[in-house]
């Protein structure tokens, strides 16, 4: 073969490589867009530990580093293990993991409960177009599973958010997850201050500032009426998730304010306090229920850029999210 043929192989195999690799709802808590990161683990202000030595795990109760959650598999002395490390697209299948001690080489089976569960389970595909928000079972021996039905092929990204018996601070661990299939990435969906789901329309107001606490609030009306009964939903009237485009690093956030605190309304406006760790493109996740159904509306945004920019542009191109997998 000669120098040319050579390099036209070469330049063609490495296309077909990532374009699997970037591949990519409606769950049991879902979210897929049909057209078409992490950041630190906060909670009303907290910001969760994340470890700035590659995937070696600390030990436990060590100071937090300044990298984003979710980037790592092993921090803080523990390791997420993934054990289906692939499934087929558009098939409903089992999803297994364990959260390891690193110190014992045991299965952690005790956690403290955050937002009423002891683990939040998100899956996430690479072009950030489907999105799960699940809860899995844990047995006895500290084995979690779920069920998961993902439509697109390509490369997706798992995230364990959870907060082990005993320790201060939340974590939240990534690994990848290969879907099967035949892949065709979709690009992100343009950015949009409005987003329609199953009839809501939900707005968005504010915008993400890198390195700066930025105020968010997320509206949602049906039928041109504002919503003012929205229910709990982990303890709360509304979960966001926010994941960067790129190395999908993971922000997760809940609102300022809590069902029965005395101040906090049940809508129609959900507030967050956000801080998005560098410039970039992300997109923010919305869960929320209403009619005791959990809905997800989806937003892309920008942090950084010149003045302005940060927001969320208004679009005539509504990003409509159909059911996701949302798992309870």
């Amino acid at each position: 073969m000669n120098t040319g043929l050579k390099i036209t192989a070469f330049a063609t195999a490495v296309a077909a490589t990532f374009g699997t690799a970037y591949g990519v709802g409606k769950a049991v808590d879902p979210v897929t867009d049909e057209k078409a990161t992490a950041a630190p683990h906060e909670e009303h202000g907290e910001t969760g530990r994340t470890s700035a030595a590659g995937d070696t795990a600390a030990g436990h109760g060590e100071a937090a580093g300044s990298d984003p959650g979710g980037l790592r598999i092993s921090e803080g002395g523990y390791t997420l293990d993934l054990r289906t490390a692939r499934v087929d697209a558009g098939r409903e299948e089992e999803l297994r993991f364990a959260v390891v001690d690193d110190a014992t080489g045991r299965n952690v089976t005790a956690y403290e409960k955050e937002h009423t569960k002891e683990l939040h389970l998100i899956v996430a595909s690479r072009d950030l177009t489907t999105y799960r928000h699940l809860h899995p079972e844990r047995a006895a021996d500290g084995t979690w599973s779920t069920r998961v039905d993902l439509p697109e092929a390509g490369g997706h990204r798992v995230f364990a958010d959870f907060r082990p018996r005993g320790e201060k601070e939340a974590l939240t661990l990534g690994a990848d997850l290969a879907v099967a299939g035949k892949s065709a990435p979709r690009e992100l969906p343009a950015r949009s201050a409005k987003a329609t789901v199953d009839g809501y329309d939900v707005t968005l107001k504010g915008a993400l500032k890198p390195g700066e606490a930025r105020d968010l609030t997320l509206s949602v009306e049906r039928n041109g009426r504002p919503v003012t009964d929205l229910q709990p939903y982990l303890g709360a009237y509304g979960h966001l998730v926010a994941l960067r485009s790129g190395d999908l690093a993971y922000l997760h956030v809940h609102p300022n304010g809590e069902p029965g605190d005395g101040t906090t309304k049940p809508g129609p406006g959900v507030s967050f306090t956000t801080t998005a760790p560098s410039a970039g493109t992300y997109r923010l996740f919305l869960d929320f229920q209403h009619g005791g159904e959990v809905r997800t509306a989806a937003f892309t945004v920008r942090a950084g850029g010149p003045a302005g920019d940060g927001a969320a542009k208004e679009s005539t191109e509504n990003s409509t999210e159909k059911g996701g997998g949302h798992g309870h």
